[in-house]
């Protein structure tokens, strides 16, 4: 699976990292992930409002 953020399109708002089960977000001047705690669940984009988060299968 991939996992890719369009940092142009984010709104910084929070709600990706808010519902991580693994804590694997971080905003800092621009949205982090960590790789070693992110199991590709796909929570975060779900609750990105603006589609800036893609999980996919390769």
């Amino acid at each position: 699976m991939a996992w890719n953020i369009n940092n142009d399109k984010c709104l910084r708002c929070g709600g990706c990292v808010s519902v991580c089960p693994t804590a694997a977000l971080e905003l800092r001047d621009k949205l982090i992930r960590d790789e070693k705690l992110c199991t590709l669940c796909g929570v975060c984009e779900k609750a990105c409002p603006v589609d800036a988060i893609k999980v996919a299968k390769q």
